[in-house]
């Protein structure tokens, strides 16, 4: 007698397409996350920091808590002097500093901006094509990027705060711009007028929400704030790095798979980082150990600076509060109220003495703070 074939019932049919969907799903998946890390990983771009300085650094902290080098580079090499302008030869300066300090249970980070225009003494480093550069006693701190690359500017940066500097990250003009684009934009609020045809920012007082073109112009923008100096502009740059936490924590990074794609590609092929930090699973876990720190858990403050004397384009540190302004971080404590009472509010009121004069009275602060953003708006129109 024929043995009859058993027709799979339709319940059995569903559940069989619904396990060859899963485990082509899962095939393509691990295929695509293959891709996708291959990808990332080929993105990045590193210095081997470590290597280079060997064991002369300051030593790292045994808390928890650790500090990240950041450097905005004016290159204007590739897509970089479409967005810039101007030459620097084939030279690339850091046109942006901030020392990152992450606390030891990692809630909360403090911020503190170089100003370009500090004078230093850089130290003798090996340059990135390994021949000597010379030291300085009194010297530009961002020459320390354009003579020596990344390792000098990380030596430069130890020397002149005491401080061992665990991870370097680096991005340019471009960059910056793709990564603004990629999250979204940002919202800046500017409490004056801003005009000004060399970074080309043209903006009324008030809310803007800027694309990746724009937010450039804002935290490259000089001559149209305070008094041209460069404390004005890093004025605009930290209220940039307010808006860019505030934008990506609202994102959806994490639910949309398609913005965490793109982000993640934009950011990897935007940024040079240290050795340490030169792979995928090293900037995830970087990214997770800090992604509690927004906007509300971040304190910023400029180096306090005074007009150097004999040159009043350049600045030198304000003693005793840079130093403790340094201290602080060292110990991991808050950032000093002498330091953070005497920024300016806006950056109409940035200039050299605005770090080096405690503020007056509180009505006297704000009549002076009316009078100098009236006064730069009347100019601006």
């Amino acid at each position: 007698m024929a043995e009859h074939k058993r027709v799979p019932s339709r319940r059995r049919k569903v559940l069989r397409t619904a396990a060859c969907a899963f485990v082509a799903l899962v095939v393509l998946g691990t295929g695509a996350a293959v891709y996708a890390y291959v990808k990332l990983n080929g993105n990045i771009k590193s210095v081997d920091i470590d290597g280079r300085l060997g064991d002369a650094r300051p030593p790292a902290a045994t808390d928890g808590s650790f500090n990240v080098l950041v450097l905005g580079s004016d290159s204007r090499s590739g897509e970089n002097g479409d967005l810039a302008g101007g030459d620097t030869g084939d030279t690339a300066r850091s046109d942006t500093a901030m020392v990152v300090h992450v606390n030891q249970d990692h809630s909360r980070a403090q911020i503190v901006s170089i100003p370009r225009d500090t004078l230093v003494a850089r130290p003798d480093c090996t340059g990135a094509n390994g021949t000597a550069v010379p030291g300085a006693k009194r010297a530009m701190y961002n020459s320390a990027f354009e003579t020596g690359g990344a390792a000098c500017a990380v030596k430069t940066t130890e020397q002149l705060t005491g401080l061992r500097m665990d991870h370097y990250l680096q991005i340019d003009f471009a960059g910056f711009a793709r990564v603004v684009d990629a999250i979204g934009g940002a919202t800046v609020t500017t409490t004056v007028a801003i005009h000004d045809k060399d970074s080309g920012l043209d903006l009324p007082p008030g809310q803007h929400h800027l694309d990746g073109q724009q937010a450039l112009a804002f935290v490259r923008t000089r001559h149209g704030v305070g008094d041209g100096s460069d404390l004005g502009r890093i004025e605009l740059q930290k209220q940039m790095v307010k808006s860019l936490l505030r934008q990506a924590g609202g994102a959806g990074l994490f639910t949309d798979p398609v913005k965490l794609w793109s982000i993640g590609d934009t950011m990897t092929r935007s940024i040079t980082t240290d050795s340490a930090l030169g792979s995928v699973n090293a900037l995830v876990g970087l990214f997770q150990e800090l992604k509690g720190i927004g906007p509300d858990q971040l304190g910023m403050v400029t180096l306090p600076v005074q007009t150097a004397p004999g040159d009043p384009n350049r600045v030198v540190e304000l003693q005793p509060q840079a130093d403790q302004l340094w201290a602080a971080l060292k110990a991991d404590r808050e950032l000093p109220q002498a330091v953070v009472s005497a920024q300016p509010e806006n950056p109409a009121q940035a200039a050299p003495t605005a770090s080096a004069a405690a503020p007056s009275t509180p009505g006297r602060a704000a009549e002076k703070a009316t009078a100098q953003a009236s006064a730069k708006a009347g100019a601006t129109h």
